[in-house]
C-alpha cells in the first residue's frame, strides 16, 4: 500500500514531465487581462509542436490553423466591436490553453526613454492617481527592458494587469494618464503596452533596414555590431581594467611642461570628438589649452566650459577646479586667483566617455575664463592626447546606445503582428546633440514601425519640455532645435504632438506633471485619432506680415482666441531680428487675434523666433483652453 508521501511524489513527477513536454503557447502579448484591438482584424499567434493543428475560439469565432515545421502558429480572428470580458480558447493536439477577462477596445504602445519609463508613484500627483487608479476597462502590459542584435521572436514580460492601486505604481505614468484620459472621454476599454528605456538614442528603436537607409548610417557594419554585442562582456571587462589603469592619471598629464602639451595632437574645440579625426569612440582622453594673464587680471575667475559628455575633471595649473558627471549641464566652475598665475597658464581637462557622443560640445560662446578684468576665449586651437580608446577593446557595448536597432530588435519587432489603434512617443532628450539628423530619423521611425506593424496608424508624440537655465540673451539651442525637428515631422500624415514648454523643471530633465502631458497627448490623439471635432493644440504659426518696423504674426489652431498668461497682458518669449541676423529680445502684444512683435533695436524686421531656447521659461502665448503656442523661428 503506498503512503500519501508516495502518491505526492508520483503525482508531482507526473506534473513535472506534462510541463516539460508541453508544446502549446500563446506569445507573450497575449493572457489573461489583455485587451485586443477593435474594428481590425486581430492575429494570434504562438508555439507548438512542428505541423500541429492549432484552433482558436473567441466572441463566437472559431479558427484554425497549423504550426510551421519550426512550430510557430498564427490565425486571425475576423474584426470585432468593442466589449467583454471574454474568454480564449487556443487547443492543440493534445493540450488547451484557457484565456482569460478578456476585453475588445483600442490598444496603444507607449515607448521611448525615460520620460516615458517615468513611473507614475514618483510623479506630482502620484499618491492621488494611484488611489483613484481602479478601472477594470483599462489594461496595462510592460515589456521588460532588453537588447538583441537581431530581431526576437518574443518579449518578456509579466503580463497584462488590470489597473488599480496594486498595478499602477510602477507604470508608465505618461501612458497610464494617456489612457484614462481616452478611455473617460470615449467609453471605450483601453490596453497600454508600454515598452520603453530611459536614456536612449532614437536610432536604438528602429529596424536595420530604416537605419541604414538614413544618411549617416550607410556605412554601419552590422556584422560588426553583432559581434561586438554578443561579446561586449568579455571586452567590456577589459576596457574597464584599462580605464582604472589609465596612464594620464598615473603620469600626472594634468601638470606637464609647456614643451610636452605642445607634442600633443591639435584639435579645434568644442567640438563631439566623434565629428574629428578621433572618430567614434568611448575612453577617456585629455585636452590641453594655454592662455596668458599680466598682473593686474590674476584676480578670482569663473571659468566656462560647455557641457561635456560624459565626466571631466578639470586643471588649471595641476590643480583640480572642477569635476562632474552629467552630460547635459553646462560647466561653470569658480577659481580661486591662488590658482592662476602672471604669464602662461595651462587649462587640462581630463574627459571620460561612457557612451554615445564624446568631448567639450558646446558653441564657442561657450568657452572662456572671466577674471571680471579680462574675459579670455578658450575656444579655437587645443591639444590633446588619448589615453584609453574602446576601439583597442573591439569597441565593447555598454547598453543600448552601442548597439543601433537593438531595442527594436527586442522590445518592438516581437509584436509587430499585433493591431492596435496607434503609438504614443516621448524621447528626443537624447538626440539634442544632433538635432538636424533627427529631422530625417524621427520621420523615418515613424514610416518604418507603420511598415514593420502593417498598419498606418495614428503616431501622437511629446515636443521636449523646457529645461536646464533660460538664456539671459537669445542664442543657439539644441533643444529648441530638436523641439523644430519634432514638429516638422507632423508634414507626415495621421499625427500629432502635445507641447510641453510650460511644465518642464529648469534643474529636472523628468519634469514630475506626467498628469498634464497625458492629458495634452489624449487631446491630440482624439483629434487624430478618431477625429473628434475639438481644440487640439495651442497656437501654430503659420505667416508673418510686416507693418513698418513690426512684424504681424497668424497662427493656426487659435481655438476661441489667443490668450496671455500675464498678470498684466504682456507677451513674452519673443525675439527678433534684422538683416544682420542678430536676434534680441522683443516686445510683444495680442491684436485682432494675431501678435505683433517689434524691438526699437531692428528697423526693419527679418525674423522673429518664439520659445527659442533650452528653457523658454517666460513663454506665455497659448489658446484659451489653456494649450502652449508651439516654439518655431522662420529665419531657417
Amino acid at each position: 500500500m503506498m503512503t500519501f508521501k508516495r502518491i505526492f511524489s508520483i503525482a508531482l513527477m507526473t506534473f513535472c514531465a506534462h510541463i516539460l513536454t508541453a508544446q502549446l503557447q500563446v506569445a507573450h502579448v497575449f493572457g489573461d487581462n489583455m485587451v485586443l484591438q477593435r474594428e481590425k482584424a486581430v492575429k494570434v499567434w504562438g508555439q507548438a509542436s512542428p505541423k500541429e493543428a492549432i484552433s482558436v475560439q473567441f466572441n463566437g469565432q472559431t479558427v484554425s490553423g497549423k504550426a510551421d515545421k519550426s512550430g510557430k502558429w498564427m490565425v486571425e480572428l475576423q474584426p470585432m466591436t468593442h466589449g467583454g470580458p471574454f474568454e480564449m480558447t487556443v487547443a492543440g493536439k493534445k493540450e488547451k490553453l484557457q484565456l482569460k477577462n478578456i476585453l475588445i477596445g483600442d490598444v496603444w504602445i507607449g515607448s521611448g526613454q525615460s520620460n516615458m519609463e517615468w513611473p507614475l508613484f514618483n510623479t506630482k500627483t502620484g499618491k492621488e492617481s494611484i488611489a483613484n487608479s481602479s478601472n477594470k476597462n483599462i489594461r496595462l502590459f510592460t515589456v521588460e527592458k532588453a537588447m538583441a542584435a537581431n530581431p526576437n521572436a518574443d518579449v518578456t514580460t509579466n503580463g497584462w494587469f488590470v489597473s488599480n492601486p496594486e498595478s499602477t505604481p510602477n507604470f508608465s505614468a505618461v501612458a497610464y494618464h494617456f489612457g484614462k484620459q481616452i478611455n473617460q472621454d470615449l467609453d471605450i476599454p483601453i490596453g497600454l503596452i508600454h515598452s520603453s528605456w530611459g536614456g536612449t538614442d532614437i536610432e536604438t528603436w528602429m529596424s536595420w533596414e530604416a537605419l541604414s537607409s538614413v544618411d549617416g548610417f550607410g556605412n554601419l557594419n552590422k556584422e560588426d555590431l553583432v559581434y561586438r554585442q554578443e561579446n561586449s562582456g568579455k571586452m567590456r571587462a577589459a576596457f574597464q581594467a584599462a580605464i582604472a589603469e589609465e596612464p594620464g592619471m598615473k603620469q600626472n598629464w594634468f601638470k606637464l611642461s609647456a614643451k610636452e602639451y605642445q607634442s600633443w595632437e591639435t584639435i579645434e574645440m568644442p567640438k563631439i570628438w566623434e565629428s574629428t579625426k578621433i572618430g567614434n569612440e568611448d575612453g577617456i582622453i585629455w585636452f590641453a589649452k594655454s592662455f596668458e594673464l599680466n598682473k593686474e587680471q590674476v584676480k578670482d575667475a569663473t571659468l566656462s566650459l560647455g557641457p561635456i559628455d560624459d565626466i571631466d575633471d578639470t586643471y588649471i595649473n595641476g590643480q583640480l577646479v572642477g569635476h562632474m558627471e552629467d552630460w547635459s549641464v553646462a560647466r561653470k566652475y569658480n577659481v580661486s586667483k591662488t590658482v592662476l598665475k602672471e604669464g602662461v597658464n595651462w587649462l587640462v581637462i581630463r574627459v571620460t566617455d561612457n557612451t554615445g557622443g564624446g568631448g567639450i560640445y558646446g558653441k564657442p560662446s561657450d568657452l572662456n575664463l572671466n577674471t571680471g578684468v579680462v574675459s579670455i576665449d578658450l575656444s579655437g586651437k587645443w591639444y590633446y592626447k588619448t589615453a584609453v580608446l574602446s576601439s583597442a577593446f573591439g569597441n565593447p557595448s555598454s547598453g543600448p546606445n552601442d548597439f543601433p536597432t537593438c531595442l527594436y530588435n527586442a522590445m518592438i519587432a516581437p509584436i509587430t503582428d499585433l493591431s492596435i489603434k496607434g503609438v504614443i512617443w516621448y524621447q528626443g532628450e537624447n538626440n539634442t546633440r544632433n538635432p538636424k539628423q533627427y529631422q530625417e530619423l524621427f520621420p523615418g521611425m515613424i514610416m518604418d514601425w507603420r511598415e514593420q506593424f502593417n498598419q498606418e496608424f495614428p503616431f501622437i508624440w511629446v515636443q521636449l519640455a523646457n529645461f536646464m537655465a533660460p538664456a539671459a540673451q537669445p542664442k543657439e539651442s539644441g533643444w529648441a532645435e530638436l523641439r523644430e525637428a519634432q514638429s516638422m515631422t507632423l508634414a507626415l500624415p495621421n499625427t500629432g504632438q502635445a507641447v510641453i514648454i510650460d511644465i518642464g523643471e529648469a534643474n529636472d530633465i523628468h519634469p514630475r506633471n506626467k498628469k498634464d502631458v497625458g492629458y495634452r497627448l489624449a487631446m491630440a490623439a482624439e483629434k487624430v485619432a478618431y477625429g473628434k471635432d475639438i481644440v487640439y493644440s495651442g497656437p501654430t504659426f503659420t505667416g508673418m506680415e510686416l507693418d513698418g518696423n513690426k512684424a504681424v504674426l497668424s497662427f493656426s489652431n487659435t481655438g476661441s482666441g489667443l490668450k496671455v498668461k500675464d498678470k498684466y497682458g504682456y507677451v513674452k518669449g519673443f525675439a527678433i531680428a534684422g538683416a544682420d541676423g542678430k536676434f534680441v529680445w522683443a516686445k510683444a502684444q495680442l491684436k485682432d487675434n494675431k501678435v505683433v512683435v517689434w524691438s526699437s533695436q531692428v528697423n526693419e524686421p527679418k525674423a522673429v523666433r518664439y520659445a527659442w531656447g533650452d528653457n523658454p521659461d517666460d513663454a506665455n502665448l497659448y489658446n484659451k483652453e489653456g494649450l502652449p503656442a508651439s516654439p518655431f523661428r522662420i529665419d531657417q
